[in-house]
């Protein structure tokens, strides 16, 4: 740590290889907090330029260079004198501007600008009473912050109110020479809880339910959910043309597991097997993983586990719960919904005639009551046309 930038020193030479191809190369974008980066980038491509008189360092732009920096880069008059610490610290802001994506590259997948990806002005007014019943906010917001000040107010007299009885929390002079506080502010002071004891039948029961979990790969959940779904029916060939292989569930199903955990068709890969061959999962992952297929095959999962008894208990179907969070989502695919408004979501209760088998052979009593039956629905046909 103590010659770090000594080291930085001599791999400039290893900076200069790329340095000047990457200035001309790439022309970066960013927001206005970003503003000095982008002057400083905008100098040293300058520097890189046949133009003359060339800039000199004296002209380079200061707001960049950080407390860390400053002994290095200035050097003599209180001016960016070396070229090379310069560089290093332009390298520096421009590696943690990009991580903030203060910075964006057009066109980029992961360096390119995140608010390209925004909803436009001009469909914001079209979605936003959508995305407000989505996210269960007001559409207007000033009654959106009433509701949020009155909440927060609320909240602040219950605490201060509750202040002088609570153990747990006090306030405090601040003692210590941190960072981010100066000495002698107040600070406030919260008890950790204390670790509570596990039961014996608290771990018995968590020991018994673990031991009732089979271990499963998850390739072997992927198929069972096909098997009971057949969700690999929705992924059709980008030609719309039916396919003729043969086990092309077990492809598709292969592909998504693939893309899924982010490991590539590599892994999965076996020569025996014909379904599971490089060139069957190249075809597949080209012509049928899209997506539209995918929101169709979702589709059909969600309607499957709609039906679970389990997950009826649970709620409506339109509550999501991730890492512990749990929150409302729209529910794009609403099996038997007929003409019901997408503004009042309803509930309907669904009946479903059962057919019943006729028994073979027929005896003359029942093939009269048929017969009746089908001549009383022909005549009511006839009326209503």
């Amino acid at each position: 740590q103590d010659n770090y930038y000594e080291l930085l020193q001599a791999r400039y030479k290893t900076v200069r290889h790329f340095w000047p191809l990457l200035l001309k190369t790439i022309e970066f974008k960013g927001v206005e907090a970003a503003g000095p980066v982008l002057l400083a980038l905008t100098f040293l491509s300058s520097l890189e330029g046949k133009s003359k008189p060339s800039p000199k360092m004296e002209d380079a732009p200061t707001e960049i260079v950080n407390r860390a920096w400053h002994s290095l880069v200035y050097q003599r008059h209180h001016q960016p004198h070396d070229r090379h610490y310069y560089t290093f610290c332009v390298l520096e802001q421009l590696q943690e501007a990009l991580k903030r994506l203060e910075i964006f590259i057009v066109p980029s997948e992961r360096w390119g600008n995140p608010g390209a990806k925004l909803i436009s002005d001009e469909l914001w007014p079209e979605l936003k009473p959508q995305i407000c019943r989505t996210l269960s906010r007001q559409a207007e917001a000033k009654t959106e912050l009433a509701a949020l000040k009155r909440q927060l107010d609320t909240a602040y007299l219950r605490t201060a109110a509750n202040l002088p009885n609570n153990a747990d929390l006090r306030i405090e002079k601040n003692h210590s020479k941190d960072q981010d506080q100066k000495e002698g502010e107040d600070r406030l002071v919260l008890t950790p809880l204390e670790k509570q004891v596990e039961s014996e039948s608290l771990v018995t029961l968590r020991e018994s339910v673990a031991a009732m979990l089979p271990p499963i790969e998850l390739a072997e959940v992927i198929l069972e959910i096909q098997a009971r779904t057949n969700f690999a029916a929705e992924f059709t060939h980008l030609s719309e043309s039916g396919s003729r292989s043969e086990k092309l569930p077990l492809s598709i199903c292969a592909v998504l597991l693939a893309e899924a955990c982010n490991i590539g068709i590599e892994p999965i890969i076996q020569r025996e097997i014909p379904a599971l061959r490089r060139d069957r999962l190249l075809w597949v992952q080209q012509n049928y993983i899209r997506t539209d297929t995918l929101s169709r095959a979702n589709a059909r999962l969600v309607e499957a586990q709609s039906l679970l008894s389990l997950a009826q208990s649970w709620g409506g179907e339109a509550v999501a719960s991730a890492d512990g969070l749990r929150f409302v989502v729209p529910v794009r695919h609403r099996p038997f919904m007929g003409n019901a408004s997408r503004q009042q979501p309803i509930r309907r209760a669904v009946r479903v005639k059962t057919v019943q088998r006729l028994p073979r052979p027929m005896e003359e009593q029942q093939v009269r009551q048929l017969l009746y039956c089908l001549k009383k629905g022909e005549r009511a046909n006839s009326t209503k046309l």
